[in-house]
């Protein structure tokens, strides 16, 4: 006899198959009694999955409006996943069309209060732009974390969570969160998807905008309380967020100075590397950051431009070591 889940899977596929089928002809189908069949059915219907029943001498199961397609035997966590990153991937070259066409039909068999949640993620998100990666393995991210968020920024309700930055990691927030138990209360404005992290940008207590990682984050309790939106001016959260993160959101952050104007910098940079500051007509200032050592040091080599580095002390080193591996190279 089969499990309870792989039955409950063969018989939403059964119901897929034709129009009705009566209590007996699915029972035996699946080899169990007709009152596993109709708590089988109990089931399907409070995972939300529609499923009709007639009765009398003609009594049979059909499956209800909305389920047209195969309908998916996710939990709400993993049905919310799978959407996201349908999401994603409708923003990555080569897979838009695919993905998109994937997402129209999960919506279609999700049950209302999964499709609700999944628009909300939809709604308040927005994607940055992508550069060339990282070696440095991306945060696990809890489904039911942006889902939260999302619902939050929605309904325009308040945020609490707690706020942990990892030792190293360079930010503003860094004394304040190691020092203070306090929850942080924001309100939540945009969810920004940018190199597989995700970011909050949000209204803090002090009527800042801020941005915060959504990996150090640790959500409390749901406040339920209401804020007066008042959104980003022109709505340039992902703006914001880049050059925001370039200046406080990474594990290693550095500002180089390049000998060159600034337009040209920026011409030779994807905007995913960082933020381009004049000094005067021949030189400008990079602020960049990253995961690692490792990947500043391939955006500077990327510039094909002089320019000259200061700090931070463990970035300095490293480019020693390179640049003696580099000529050893050569020797």
């Amino acid at each position: 006899m089969l499990e309870t889940s792989s039955r409950l899977l063969s018989l939403l596929a059964l119901l897929q198959t034709r129009p009705a089928w009566t209590g007996a002809e699915l029972a035996e189908r699946l080899d169990v009694t007709t009152r596993t069949i109709r708590n089988d059915i109990d089931r399907l219907r409070e995972l939300g999955y529609p499923v009709d029943a007639t009765r009398g001498p003609a009594g049979h199961y059909k499956l209800g409006v909305g389920a047209k397609l195969p309908p998916l035997l996710l939990d709400d966590e993993e049905a919310v996943a799978v959407a996201v990153g349908l999401r994603t991937g409708a923003g990555l070259a080569g897979m838009e069309e695919s993905s998109v066409r994937a997402l129209s039909k999960l919506e279609q068999v999700l049950p209302h209060r999964l499709r609700r949640q999944v628009n909300a993620v939809h709604q308040a998100t927005s994607k940055g732009p992508d550069d060339s990666g990282t070696n440095v393995e991306a945060p696990q991210i809890d489904a039911t974390l942006l889902s939260t968020i999302a619902a939050c920024i929605r309904d325009e309700h308040y945020l609490r969570f707690d706020y942990e930055i990892p030792q190293g990691a360079l930010s503003r927030d860094a004394g304040s969160a190691r020092t203070s138990n306090l929850p942080v209360l924001v309100q939540p404005y945009r969810l920004v998807s940018w190199n597989r992290f995700w970011y909050v940008v949000a209204r803090d207590e002090n009527d800042e905008w801020r941005t915060y990682r959504a990996d150090w984050m640790s959500l409390r309790m749901a406040t339920g309380m209401r804020y007066q939106a008042r959104p980003m001016p022109e709505g340039d959260y992902i703006e914001f967020v880049l050059r925001d993160v370039a200046s406080t959101g990474w594990l290693v952050h550095a500002r180089i100075t390049v000998s060159a104007p600034a337009d040209e910098v920026l011409s030779r940079i994807h905007a995913a590397v960082g933020v381009v500051e004049p000094v005067d007509e021949q030189t400008c200032v990079l602020v960049t950051g990253s995961e690692s050592l490792e990947m500043i040091a391939i955006y500077i080599g990327m510039l094909g431009l002089d320019f000259r580095v200061d700090g931070p002390p463990g970035l300095v080193e490293h480019l020693k070591i390179i640049g003696e591996r580099y000529l050893r190279a050569i020797s």
